[in-house]
Order: structure tokens, then C-alpha cells, then sequence
């Protein structure tokens, strides 16, 4: 007879029943499988529900089986979680590994919020009167990413090196970031895809985004600020990009849902939605243990529906594991800016740090998201965090002298 254990979770956890967030853990050596998390309990959903889909090492072939599989197995969790459960399903979370999730399939970034754009549109373009630039407000802007480099909680980060050009150099120099910076957003993992040349209508999404995790986007703003004009983003932002370890289900946040802000001028029909929907989510941005911004989700311009509609309206492929972002999340006020360039204004304004004014990262330096959203009946819903120390940048070999010729 297997042993069982009835687990006893506080009230107020914010992993509750409410919550039945997945993710991926390892423990004792054995390889990595899939889990719900249950208060501070990690439990094995192969062997509490006997199915072998999450006796793999990420979410993904779960995901695959679709929306309706996806509200059927939360509920049957749920159910299983409020009786005796088998003892070698379970697992203190201190005592376990917690793995990338997912394994990624592709990656796209917006630029979703007002406050955002508009404050670096005022940091980088002072002279102009507009801060956002004339698509904005007719589209959800994105840049393609690098999905192999997004990693998991707790994954240090190295500084990265690449060209800069600051306002006094003649000319662009090679070396370390000295402008390196984090991006404070959600991520939206999608658990099943599309075929070429077919679309997301923007009512539709949510049958298609499995679940949300933290995301920072960390970024080296003079690298970027050399390369990205006329074609974007690319060294600069290519390098890392940290997630929480646990996906919360869309399912779970219907209570953390929120009407988008008023969308003038009317966005055209492929973007427009029967009930327009962004989240309450609340994120803290913690910096070496401070606490220096607390980012609001729900002032996001854009909705994720809308994002995924863009994304696959001109017929783009999409696959189960791909994770778009919601780019930075900024409120109206100072303290709800979710990225040091914004919070500092382009390092010109200082925030006090356990004592020391700092406007970017320092090798040593320690940055972690967490978030919480409103679950049913007054509960309240955790992310995890995104958490990663910086180290320093790799030494670089020496190149190749003027006068060597190629062989």
C-alpha cells in the first residue's frame, strides 16, 4: 500500500488552491519532472494524478494537449490536493531544484506600456515635443529576441561586452557594458501554436496563452543605444532574460482581471476586443534586498490578447513554448518605473541603494522581481521570483592585428 499525507497549507499562502502554479523540479539526483507548487510543498503531478505527460523535464507536452485538457487537470489537482495524496509525491521546496519551466521555442518583446515609452522617448529624444513615436498607439511594437538565452531564477548573469559609442568618443569602442540595466515585466507562455498563415483573433487568445511567469529583460543600454538604429534591438538585449520558475495559469488570474486603459485613437478591427482585458498584477523590483520600485501591470496600454493577435496577424508561425513579453512595466509615478534607466533618468537622478546613490548595475549587484495578483474570494496570488546576481564580464581574447591577413 503506498503511504499517503494530507498537506496543510496556511489560509493566506499565496499558493493556495487558488493558485496551482506548474513548474519543472529535480530532488535527490533523479531527472528533472513536472510539479504544481502547494503552499511550500512541491508536488509531483505524475505521481499524484498517474500521468505520465509530466514525467518530463518541462511543461511543454502537457501544454500541447490544449485548453480544455489545461481546465481539466487543474480541477483534478485541485480535487486530489484537498484529500490524501501519495507521501513520495511530495517534496519541501527548500529540498529541491527548480529548472527552466519550458523549453522555449521562440521570443518576442513588446514595448507595451505608456509610461515607458513615453518617459524614454523624452530621455532620448528631448527636442522632440512627442515622446512616443507615430505607430505606438496604432500598433503593439516588438522587437524578436533570443529564446536560448532565457534562463530560470537564480541563473548568475555575466556582464556582457559589445560596441559603444558614448556622445564624446570619435569613435565606438569595444568592452563591458557599463550601462547595464534590468526590464521589469510579465511573460506569456503559449501552450499551443498555429500553422503558417493562420492568426489569433484578439478574442481568441486566451485559449491559446497557457500561463505567465516573471520576466526580466536584461539590458546593456550603451550597446544598445550604438546598435539599434535603423533595425532595433540586438547585442544589447540578446544576452539574457531571467523567468520565474513557476507558470501561473492564465486560469487562475480570471479574479486579476482588469478593462485595459482607454485606447485612443480606436486600434483597427484585428485588434479590438469584445471585453478588453490586462491584469493586477502588482510587481516589487528588489534591489541588493531594497525594495526600489513596485511596477503596476494593470497600467499597461496593451492587453497580452492584443500582443498575440499582432504577433500572428501576418500569418507567423506559433509553437507551443513560445514566450512573448510584455516589455517594461512603468506606472504614472516615479516609485512604478520598472527599469533603472527610467528610475534614475538616464543615471542624470540617483536612487539611494542600502545607503549609496546608483543609477545602473555593479558586478556583485543582486536584482529580484516578485509579484502578487488578486485571486477569488479576497486571496492573493504569487509569482515566485526572478532573481540573478550579475558577475563580472569574460575577459576577451585579444584580436587579430591590422596587418594579419586571413589564410
Amino acid at each position: 500500500m503506498t503511504d499517503t499525507t494530507r498537506l496543510t497549507v496556511p489560509a493566506d499562502s499565496l499558493f493556495g488552491l487558488h493558485n496551482l502554479p506548474y513548474g519543472v523540479y529535480s530532488a535527490g539526483g533523479r531527472e528533472p519532472r513536472v510539479a504544481t507548487r502547494y503552499g511550500d510543498f512541491v508536488v509531483d503531478l505524475a505521481r499524484l494524478l498517474g500521468d505520465e505527460v509530466f514525467a518530463r523535464p518541462s511543461l511543454n507536452p502537457f501544454m500541447a494537449q490544449g485548453h480544455d485538457r489545461w481546465v481539466a487537470v487543474r480541477a483534478e489537482i485541485a480535487e486530489r490536493l484537498r484529500g490524501e495524496v501519495p507521501a513520495e509525491a511530495v517534496h519541501e521546496l527548500d529540498t529541491v531544484r527548480l529548472h527552466l519551466p519550458v523549453e522555449v521555442a521562440d521570443y518576442v518583446d513588446f514595448y507595451a506600456s505608456e509610461h515607458h515609452a513615453s518617459n524614454l522617448g523624452r530621455i532620448f529624444r528631448p527636442q522632440n515635443p512627442e515622446p512616443l513615436m507615430p505607430n505606438w498607439k496604432h500598433l503593439p511594437v516588438a522587437y524578436h529576441g533570443r529564446a536560448a538565452s532565457i534562463v530560470v531564477s537564480g541563473t548568475d548573469i555575466v556582464r556582457p561586452s559589445g560596441q559603444r559609442k558614448g556622445p564624446e568618443d570619435p569613435a565606438p569602442v569595444f568592452g563591458p557594458t557599463t550601462r547595464l540595466d534590468i526590464e521589469a515585466e510579465l511573460g506569456f507562455v503559449l501552450g499551443t501554436g498555429t500553422a503558417m498563415g493562420d492568426t489569433v483573433p484578439a478574442d481568441e487568445a486566451d485559449r491559446h496563452i497557457f500561463g505567465v511567469v516573471l520576466f526580466n529583460d536584461w539590458s546593456a543600454r550603451d550597446i544598445q543605444a550604438w546598435e539599434y538604429v535603423p533595425l532595433g534591438p540586438n547585442l544589447g538585449k540578446s544576452f539574457a532574460s531571467t523567468i520565474s520558475p513557476w507558470v501561473v495559469p492564465l486560469l487562475a488570474l480570471e479574479s486579476a482581471r482588469v478593462p485595459t486603459p482607454p485606447q485612443e485613437p480606436a486600434v483597427l478591427p484585428y485588434l479590438r476586443m469584445t471585453r478588453p482585458w490586462g491584469l493586477d498584477v502588482d510587481v516589487a523590483v528588489e534591489w541588493n534586498g531594497q525594495i526600489v520600485s513596485r511596477p503596476p501591470y494593470s497600467a499597461m496600454y496593451w492587453s497580452p490578447a492584443q500582443m498575440l493577435a499582432h504577433q500572428t496577424v501576418n500569418g507567423a508561425p506559433s509553437r507551443t513554448g513560445d514566450i512573448f513579453a510584455s516589455g517594461t512595466i512603468s506606472g504614472p509615478e516615479r516609485e512604478q518605473r520598472g527599469a533603472f534607466i527610467e528610475l534614475t533618468w538616464g543615471g542624470k537622478d540617483p536612487v539611494t541603494v542600502n545607503g549609496l546613490p546608483r543609477t545602473f548595475l555593479e558586478d556583485g549587484d543582486e536584482v529580484a522581481l516578485t509579484a502578487t495578483a488578486p485571486g477569488p474570494g479576497g486571496t492573493r496570488i504569487g509569482f515566485g521570483e526572478a532573481r540573478a546576481r550579475i558577475l563580472p564580464a569574460k575577459r576577451q581574447q585579444n584580436p587579430a592585428p591590422a596587418s594579419a591577413t586571413c589564410p
